[in-house]
């Protein structure tokens, strides 16, 4: 990746992040106040498409955890599918530092989870929610840091969240599908099968993947797979290199295209819609129930012991290196960054939990614990980074 495009990556990641955290926050004080009925009202206004016989009718908050975060999904697929083409993944020397760290930060945060919830079946239930990293977030506030950080510990944290994202994605598939539909399956199968024909053949036409993944999505929705992973899925079959109908290449044009929409509006919308937790009845203790205390500690502890562990493990056996330019004391900050689960987190919770009491638990766990790391990961790097700006690094 072009040091240009890195910066505007993470430039778009960062600025996001703060209008993630303005949507978020206005959810909780809007579900808070006189408005509150008004919000839960809007949550649920009931929305549906027909086309003939077929129809999707769903409320607004599942149109925004079902549809707009399958174009999140479409776009982190678009981005994993480049980085490992000829990006910063795509040098088996630069993965396994971030690959290993980021194996550690949710392996570790789940089996903190399970410990807490250990005896309580239902609460256990939630133990993907505090595996996952919000990526937006986390350079939201290393961009707080300014120049000082330097431009290896960005992509240390970006290459972390991208596997981050393989793994939760994994979880999604493996772990949180229903009944599956087998014809709606072979409907699925079916367009992803002329998406590929597209990509073989060098469909230029964006509209054509478009239309076809539109109905494979739809297809999916109805299969008892998320309908989120179907993005996932159809960014794989976009091509790298095919330049599309206005000369530029086809998966960094739309990558590009997508880029602000997500962070802009996509993920605001999802945090707006899910961050609404009321405080009525809200007291101390609550956080010492284990769903709650589970996602705390995941997030908190299990990811700091997680990312940083296993990065000090692989290079002590010599699996790799930390750049020249790092030192531990930045690895444990970013491993601090690593315990804001924000979005994934509470996308994660949605899926394990189905009655709104633990889901509003799963929510206060993840606000309060992204908030407790995110708080420490600050200070701490303002703490160990240099007065000065770093040196410019060098990035082929």
């Amino acid at each position: 990746m072009a040091v240009a495009t890195l910066k505007n990556f993470i430039h778009h990641e960062s600025t996001g992040g703060i209008v993630l955290f303005a949507a978020a926050l206005v959810a909780m004080v809007v579900a808070n106040s006189g408005l509150s009925d008004a919000y839960q009202e809007f949550m649920h206004l009931p929305l549906a498409v027909q086309i003939g016989s077929y129809s999707i009718d769903k409320s607004l908050l599942h149109w925004v955890n079902d549809g707009l975060m399958a174009i999140f999904f479409f776009f982190i697929g678009l981005e994993v599918k480049r980085e490992v083409l000829q990006g910063e993944l795509s040098n088996a020397s630069q993965i396994v530092l971030p690959a290993l760290a980021a194996f550690g930060g949710m392996v570790v945060p789940v089996g903190v989870y399970l410990a807490v919830t250990a005896g309580d079946p239902v609460a256990s239930a939630g133990w993907a929610v505090p595996a996952a990293t919000d990526i937006a977030f986390a350079l939201g506030i290393l961009s707080l840091l300014g120049p000082r950080v330097p431009l290896s510990l960005k992509i240390f944290l970006l290459a972390l969240a991208i596997f981050d994202d393989i793994g939760a994605i994994l979880i999604i598939a493996l772990f949180f599908g229903s009944d599956l539909s087998i014809v709606s399956l072979a409907w699925a199968s079916a367009g992803l099968s002329i998406m590929v024909l597209f990509n073989f053949l060098g469909v230029k036409r964006t509209e054509l993947y478009l239309f076809v993944g539109i109905l494979v999505w739809a297809a999916v929705l109805e299969s008892g797979i998320h309908a989120t992973l179907a993005g996932v899925i159809m960014a794989f079959t976009i091509p790298l290199r095919t330049d599309d109908a206005s000369g530029q290449p086809l998966l960094p044009h739309l990558e590009h295209m997508l880029h602000p929409w997500v962070a802009f509006l996509i993920l605001p919308a999802f945090a707006f819609t899910n961050a609404g937790v009321s405080f009525e009845g809200l007291h101390l203790g609550m956080l010492l129930t284990p769903i709650p205390l589970g996602v705390i500690l995941g997030l908190v502890v299990g990811k700091v012991v997680g990312v940083f562990g296993m990065a000090w493990l692989g290079t002590f056996v010599g699996l790799c290196r930390i750049p020249d330019d790092l030192t531990w004391s930045y690895i444990v900050g970013v491993a601090m960054l690593a315990g804001i689960g924000f979005t994934m987190s509470l996308f994660i919770g949605t899926l394990a939990f189905e009655d709104d009491q633990s889901i509003n638990l799963v929510r206060i766990g993840v606000i309060v614990g992204s908030l407790i790391a995110g708080t420490m990961g600050y200070f701490w790097l303002n703490a160990t980074l240099p007065a000065q700006p770093a040196a410019p690094a060098k990035v082929d």
